[in-house]
């Protein structure tokens, strides 16, 4: 989504790598968090539905480092971008992904996405 629309934009890269490497304990949560204000500052620059999505879900990823409930939003985000990016097939898209989700997240952190994505739609 972001990649195709500024393919030169290392930014959400960077940011996913970052989250990758506080996991490991190879970079402090200062630094996965300055990937994720990076990030962000990406999704305000961008200008398409499903982009914005996918650099705020990239930026939360990251910001995980120094607050867990970000774990949250890079989930809600992922399935937004995934939505918007396959336009009249978006329930469809968002559906796959929310799947995804739930095979690979751990069931507690599943349960917060889901109670979460409830209370989203509610608001709706």
């Amino acid at each position: 989504m972001f990649a195709r629309e500024y393919p030169h934009d290392d930014r959400l890269r960077l940011a996913i790598e970052a989250a990758r490497a506080w996991s490991l304990g190879e970079i402090s949560a200062g630094a996965a968090r300055s990937a994720a204000v990076e990030a962000h500052v990406a999704a305000r620059d961008a200008t398409s539905g499903a982009a914005v999505a996918a650099a705020r879900a990239a930026g939360h990823a990251a910001a995980t480092a120094h607050m867990a409930d970000h774990a949250l939003g890079a989930a809600a985000y992922a399935v937004r971008a995934a939505g918007l990016a396959a336009g009249e097939s978006g329930e469809s898209a968002a559906a796959l992904e929310r799947n995804r989700q739930d095979e690979r997240l751990p069931e507690e952190v599943r349960e917060l996405v889901s109670s979460a994505e409830e209370r989203r739609s509610a608001l709706r």
